[in-house]
């Protein structure tokens, strides 16, 4: 196995999924809802992660390809997806019951895709594929995905303990600052495709 690719891995993903950024947006959406709900809802988050990331790895640049969208295109949709988010967390609609009907919507999006499998790590592991050549860089990059992952579920599956420090009130505060957080993400999302897009296309 390659120890220096798996560690390039671990550090990138790790970095990039943010598992104790994730803690104050994973409260914001799930810090009402009953502990049984909130625990679901962190292990669909992180399975569908899982699975967007294994999509993009194994066939992520044929599937673009044939579609023809370019990575940039792919970080654009999802800045507007977070801003979206991001509205309803500072605007109190996230606290609407009726805006959470299933504990599987937020679990789905935006806590999956594309907070945690966003357009930084599917890039990220589709540029570690590319560099794979034997079986064992294979399966370096495969433990680095998995070992960050369980990092992420861990990290969100005990996140109950500070829903019981900060109480009603505090969550509501947390889920504000939240909107900020999500709304910058998304805000340097869209800049980031824009300013990709111009390159690409000013010659």
């Amino acid at each position: 196995m390659n120890a220096k690719l798996l560690g390039e891995a671990l550090v990138t993903l790790f970095v990039i999924m943010d598992p104790p950024g994730m803690v104050p947006i994973f409260l914001a959406l799930t810090g009402k809802l009953p502990v049984r709900e909130r625990n679901r809802a962190a292990w669909q988050a992180v399975a569908l992660a899982a699975g967007v990331i294994a999509v993009f790895a194994v066939a992520g640049q044929p599937l673009l390809r044939y579609l023809g969208i370019d990575l940039p295109a792919l970080q654009g949709a999802g800045g507007l997806l977070l801003l979206l988010v991001a509205l309803e967390l500072l605007t109190g609609k996230a606290d609407d019951p009726a805006s959470q009907q299933a504990t599987s919507n937020i679990a789905l999006v935006p806590l999956g895709t594309p907070l945690l499998a966003g357009p930084g790590a599917i890039v990220a592991t589709m540029l570690f594929v590319r560099r794979a050549h034997t079986s064992g860089d294979f399966v370096a990059i495969a433990l680095g995905i998995f070992v960050v992952l369980l990092l992420v579920w861990l990290v969100l599956r005990f996140s109950g303990i500070i829903v019981r420090v900060l109480r009603p009130s505090g969550i509501e505060v947390l889920t504000r600052i939240a909107g900020l957080l999500v709304a910058a993400i998304a805000v340097q999302l869209i800049a980031d495709a824009v300013a990709a897009f111009v390159h690409r296309y000013r010659g």
